[in-house]
């Protein structure tokens, strides 16, 4: 084995440590400036913005290939950015409606709906899964299934034949009319 791979020298070493730091200590401070959404993954938006923080801290700790300062700059734009476009959506329907997809029925009751399925490139077996996953028993306990603008799934369902789903909870949610 090359022991070249394996070697780190104290200024490396030094460099990381520092790195980790002052890169952690930008992201919670950003964090406290931007607010808890930040890491929500409430938007796709929200979701791409925690995986591109989180590779901007990994190249800036470890590679070495750009400066410690280089690296927190990024991280401030980005999250930047990600507060103007979650401020722009809140304050625009506009905005709201050119960044954000719309939730998507996959079960409205006990009817799978099978061309929202395919739209959303979810199969039976996940959707079944989804459904386990809930602790839903029979299809006749099923209110309603909604793939969400994050990518995950929500299962509405209740034992009780007699309750009935709030419709505000539904609103905006592409039905079995689209």
């Amino acid at each position: 084995m090359n022991t070249l791979l394996l070697a780190l020298t104290a200024p490396e070493g030094l460099r990381i440590v520092l790195a980790v730091a002052a890169t952690c200590g930008a992201i919670l401070a950003f964090t406290r400036v931007c607010g808890l959404r930040s890491f929500s993954k409430m938007s796709a938006a929200d979701f791409a913005m925690t995986v591109a923080v989180g590779s901007l801290f990994a190249s800036t700790i470890a590679t070495g290939k750009q400066s410690l300062m280089a690296g927190i700059l990024c991280i401030a734009l980005l999250f930047s950015g990600q507060w103007i476009v979650a401020w722009a959506r809140r304050c625009s329907p506009t905005v709201s409606r050119l960044v954000d997809n719309k939730p998507l029925h996959l079960m409205r009751g006990s009817t799978i709906l099978d061309k929202h399925l395919a739209r959303a490139n979810v199969s039976r077996d996940d959707l079944f899964g989804k459904l386990r996953e809930a602790n839903a028993l029979n299809y006749d306990q099923v209110l309603a299934v909604v793939f969400e603008i994050t990518g995950d799934i929500s299962v509405l369902h209740s034992t009780d034949a007699e309750v009935s789903l709030e419709p505000d909870f539904l609103r905006d949610v592409k039905g079995d009319d689209t």
